[in-house]
C-alpha cells in the first residue's frame, strides 16, 4: 500500500473518489469474471478426462484389432488393402465466444470418393475380420478425437484468459484501491489539517481586532 504522488487539494480528492469507484466496480464485474471462468474450466477439465479415457481405450482396441489382423496377413497385402481411401475427410474449425475466448469448433466434412457407402477400402475376400474391427473402430472414435482436440484447446485458451483476469483482479485488489484509499485517506487528512489551521488564524484576527 502506497500513497500516490499527488497535489492534497479538493480537486485531486473528488478525480480520486471517482477513480476508486471505478476501480471498486471494476474489480467486482473481473472477479464474477474470474470465479465463472474458474467453473467453466473445471467443467471443461473433467470433460477432458473423460473424453481422454474414452479415446484412449477404443484407440487401444483398434489397435489390437489392427495388430492381431497383422499378423494374420501379409505385410504387402495389408498395405495394400488399406493404402487406397474410401474418403476425402477434411478439418472445418469455427469460433465461439466465451467468456471474452474465442473457442474453437471444430467439424468433421467428409467428401466420398467412391459411392460403395462402405468404409472399408478393401474387399472381404483375402482380409481378416480383425483389419473390419480396427476400421470400425477408429471410423467411430474419429468425432471423439476431433472433440477431445476441440476440448483441450479450449482448456489451454480457458487457462490463460484465467490466468490474465486473475493477475488483473490481484492488481486491483491489492494494489490499485488500496493505493487510492491511502491517498484519497491523506488528502481527507490534510485538508482537515488546513481547514483548522484556518480557523484558527480567523480566530486570532478576530481576537486582535476585538481588542483594538
Amino acid at each position: 500500500m502506497a500513497k500516490l504522488n499527488v497535489n492534497p487539494t479538493r480537486m485531486v480528492l473528488s478525480e480520486l473518489k471517482g477513480r476508486l469507484v471505478t476501480s471498486t466496480r471494476g474489480h467486482k464485474l473481473l472477479k464474477d469474471k474470474q470465479d465463472e471462468l474458474m467453473r467453466r474450466f473445471i467443467s471443461l477439465i473433467r470433460k477432458n478426462k473423460e473424453l481422454r479415457l474414452e479415446v484412449e481405450e477404443e484407440l487401444g482396441n483398434s489397435f489390437k484389432d489392427f495388430l492381431l489382423a497383422s499378423a494374420i496377413m501379409s505385410p504387402e497385402f495389408l498395405d495394400e488393402a488399406v493404402s487406397f481411401p474410401k474418403e476425402k475427410i477434411d478439418v472445418e474449425i469455427t469460433t465461439k465466444n466465451i467468456m471474452s475466448v474465442n473457442i474453437p469448433v471444430m467439424k468433421f466434412t467428409k467428401t466420398e470418393i467412391d459411392d460403395t457407402g462402405s468404409i472399408y477400402p478393401y474387399g472381404y475376400a483375402q482380409t481378416s475380420a480383425d483389419l473390419d474391427y480396427a476400421i470400425e473402430g477408429l471410423d467411430r472414435v474419429m468425432d471423439k478425437l476431433l472433440e477431445l482436440a476441440e476440448v483441450e484447446k479450449a482448456c489451454q485458451l480457458m487457462a490463460k484468459e484465467l490466468e490474465k483476469t486473475r493477475r488483473r483482479v490481484n492488481a486491483l485488489e491489492y494494489r490499485t484501491i488500496p493505493d487510492l484509499e491511502e491517498t484519497i485517506k491523506y488528502i481527507r487528512s490534510k485538508l482537515d489539517e488546513n481547514e483548522r489551521a484556518t480557523i484558527t488564524r480567523l480566530m486570532k484576527v478576530k481576537d486582535i481586532i476585538q481588542e483594538n
